[in-house]
C-alpha cells in the first residue's frame, strides 16, 4: 500500500491505495464520485477525462498514485454554489447529449480548450475533442454547445453551418 494525498474538487483526501489503482477507480469507488465514468478502460473513448493540475488527463491511464500530491477537478467540480457551468448550461440548452456516457469527458476537453482558446472555430472545437467519442450525437450539436459556451462569435456561433460541423 502506498499513501497519496490529492485534492479532488477542491477537497484533499489523504488514503491509503494499491500501487496498480487507477486514478478511476479512486475516484468512483474510494470517494464515491461516479461522475467520471469508466468507458473502455483503453483511453480511446475520453469519457474518464479530469483535469490533472491543469491539463486533462484519461483518469483510466494515470494510476492513483501518479495523482499524489495532484489536484483533480471531476466533472462533478465544475458546478459552483449549486449553479451549473457555462459548458453543463449550453449543453443542455444545445441538445448536446443523448445517452450522456461521454458527456463528462466532453465537458472536461472543452473546458480545457475554452481554458486555452476563449474563443475557438468549429474546426478548433472538432480538433480538441479528437480524443473524445460519442456513440449517439454525430458531434455537431456538441461543437454548437462549445461554441454557445464560448461567446466568442456571438449569436452566430451557437448556430455553424451545415459544413463547419461535419465529423
Amino acid at each position: 500500500m502506498t499513501r497519496i494525498s490529492v485534492t479532488v474538487d477542491g477537497t484533499t483526501y489523504e488514503d491509503e491505495v494499491e500501487p496498480r489503482l487507477l486514478l478511476v477507480h479512486y475516484l468512483r469507488d474510494r470517494l464515491g464520485l461516479t461522475g467520471t465514468p469508466i468507458g473502455c478502460d483503453t483511453s480511446n473513448c475520453g469519457a474518464c477525462t479530469v483535469d490533472l493540475d491543469g491539463a486533462t488527463a484519461k483518469s483510466c491511464s494515470v494510476l492513483a498514485v501518479q495523482a499524489d500530491g495532484s489536484e483533480v477537478t471531476t466533472v462533478q467540480g465544475l458546478a459552483a454554489n449549486g449553479e451549473w457551468h457555462p459548458l453543463q448550461k449550453a449543453f443542455h440548452e444545445q441538445h448536446a447529449l443523448q445517452c450522456g456516457y461521454c458527456t463528462p469527458g466532453m465537458l472536461m476537453a472543452a473546458r480545457d480548450l475554452l481554458r486555452e482558446n476563449p474563443g475557438p472555430s468549429a474546426d478548433e472545437v472538432r480538433h480538441a475533442l479528437e480524443g473524445n467519442l460519442c456513440r449517439c450525437t454525430g458531434y455537431q450539436n456538441i461543437v454548437r454547445a462549445v461554441l454557445a459556451a464560448s461567446g466568442a462569435a456571438g449569436p452566430a456561433a451557437a448556430e455553424p453551418s451545415p459544413q463547419e460541423v461535419a465529423p
